[in-house]
């Protein structure tokens, strides 16, 4: 048994490999879950954007967001959706990070690595002379 404190409201619960909330607030975001399915599956809402959901429904964006990355909503059928960039805060629709976080990223890491290959060059040949 794993008792642990529920992410959204604190107190203490059995947690499963299910959840990270309390049989409470899993009622309640089923309850949201259903204002915002209920929104979007009219076919005059499924252009709505991120705040235009918020505004007709009620539901927090952090909310809406775990619906979206949880796989609960699908963005494929809501082109105005998404979700921010855990970087910058770009508005994204798959992964973690934007297109240009991710460059950035990308040119870091390949800026490392070839700094740590003439570390290793630089070491190997001081190495050699010292012999």
């Amino acid at each position: 048994m794993n008792l642990e404190n529920c992410a959204s409201c604190g107190s203490l619960f059995v947690k499963n490999k299910f959840r990270d909330i309390c049989e409470n607030c899993y009622r309640e975001e089923e309850k949201e879950f259903e204002k915002v399915y209920n929104f979007l599956r009219k076919r005059e809402n499924r252009m709505a954007t991120m705040t235009q959901v918020v505004d007709a429904t009620g539901v927090k964006e952090s909310l809406l967001i775990k619906f979206i990355k949880s796989g609960r909503i699908k963005l494929v059928q809501f082109p105005n959706l998404g979700y921010p960039c855990d970087c910058c805060g770009t508005l994204i629709r798959e992964g973690k990070l934007c297109a240009d976080c991710l460059k950035d990223l990308n040119q870091q890491i390949e800026k490392l690595q070839k700094e740590e290959e003439k570390k290793r060059q630089i070491g190997t040949i001081y190495y050699a002379k010292k012999r």
